[in-house]
Parts: structure tokens; C-alpha cells; sequence
């Protein structure tokens, strides 16, 4: 059985105030890298995402980013990141980190990484791919996302069986250890148009 070879990133463009949040992206950068698993990130030098990239990096890792061209005059892109892609959109940036990725891991991150998430989730409802999403929880920090959820539930705006279009990992060892578990997906049942 083929394992995960990619997995895109989506974590915040600033590091935030807890310490964990940027240990843990250097955790998921080393580990991506000595697990053989491509890292596929927004691009950009900056917050817990050019963590990841450097940690990959200095590791030997496989990366590439991903950053529309506005946002090019905006964040610092991560230089030597391997391949970089530019984009025209936001949206075009999802798409194609969607194509390079054969899962998803959530980290920290602000409204940016909330869209990423719930539009990639929102997909794999609608059945346009099947590909793993693991909400990597640091310090509690997914406990409100995972409440949103349960409140769509509740108030009959979701089904239960959202709770099973995603995965909540405790930390990055269980993360990674989770990610070595997880079969590459053989095809995606929809189509991103």
C-alpha cells in the first residue's frame, strides 16, 4: 500500500503568543522531513508557516510553497523553499496546494488558516476529494474550532457525520505517528472546478 508522499500545511503567518505553537511547527517541519513527506505551504517566510518551511528545510526535507503574486509584495516569500509556485488568487493558491497535497494538517493559525480549513473540509463534504484532514491540537488551541462545528450540528445546520470528514491529533508526535499510518489516496470522486 502507497503512504502519504505530501502533505500541505496550513498554519498562521504569525507564530502567536504561545511558545508551543512555534516548537511544535519546528516539530512537524523535522518530522515531515525525516518521514520522507513533502511539505506543500503557503510559501511565505514569515509567522508558524516559515517555521515549518525552516525546520523542513534545514532537515532535508522535500518542500514547496505556494503564494499568489500579491501577496508576494506583502509577506517575505521563504527564499531556497525548494519550488515556489506564484499564483493569480487565493483561491488558485488553494486549489493548487489542494492538487500537491495527499493530506491536510491543520496547526495554529488566525483567519487565513480558518478559511483554508473550512473550505477544505467544506470539499471533502461535497465529495470532491477524500484526502485526510488531521487537526493537529497545540495547547487546546482547536477546542473552539471543533465547538463551532458541534454547534452547526446541533442547531441542524450540519450532520453528525461531519465530525467524521476530520481528524483532532494531540500533538505532533501523535501527528506524525498517524500521517505514517494513512494510505495515499488512489482518486478524487469529484471534480474542483
Amino acid at each position: 500500500m502507497s503512504r502519504i508522499q505530501s502533505a500541505a500545511v496550513f498554519c498562521g503567518s504569525a507564530v502567536g503568543t504561545n511558545p508551543a505553537f512555534a516548537a511544535s511547527a519546528t516539530e512537524l517541519g523535522h518530522g515531515l522531513a525525516a518521514a520522507s513527506i513533502k511539505l506543500v505551504y503557503g510559501g511565505g517566510g514569515i509567522g508558524l508557516m516559515g517555521v515549518v518551511a525552516r525546520a523542513a528545510q534545514g532537515a532535508g526535507g522535500e518542500l514547496v510553497g505556494v503564494m499568489p503574486d500579491f501577496l508576494m509584495r506583502r509577506e517575505i516569500a521563504h527564499i531556497g523553499a525548494g519550488e515556489l509556485i506564484v499564483t493569480d488568487s487565493m483561491h488558485s493558491r488553494k486549489r493548487r496546494m489542494f492538487e500537491l497535497a495527499d493530506a491536510f494538517v491543520i496547526l495554529p493559525g488566525g483567519l487565513g488558516t480558518l478559511d483554508e480549513f473550512f473550505e477544505i473540509l467544506t470539499w471533502r463534504q461535497l465529495r470532491l476529494h477524500d484526502k485526510p484532514i488531521l487537526i493537529c491540537d497545540i495547547a487546546g488551541y482547536a477546542k473552539p474550532w471543533v465547538a463551532m462545528i458541534e454547534a452547526c450540528i446541533a442547531n441542524g445546520f450540519a450532520q453528525a457525520t461531519a465530525r467524521d470528514l476530520f481528524e483532532i491529533v494531540d500533538g505532533v508526535p501523535a501527528l506524525l505517528a498517524r500521517l505514517a499510518m494513512l494510505p495515499k489516496p488512489v482518486s478524487q470522486p469529484g471534480s474542483l472546478l
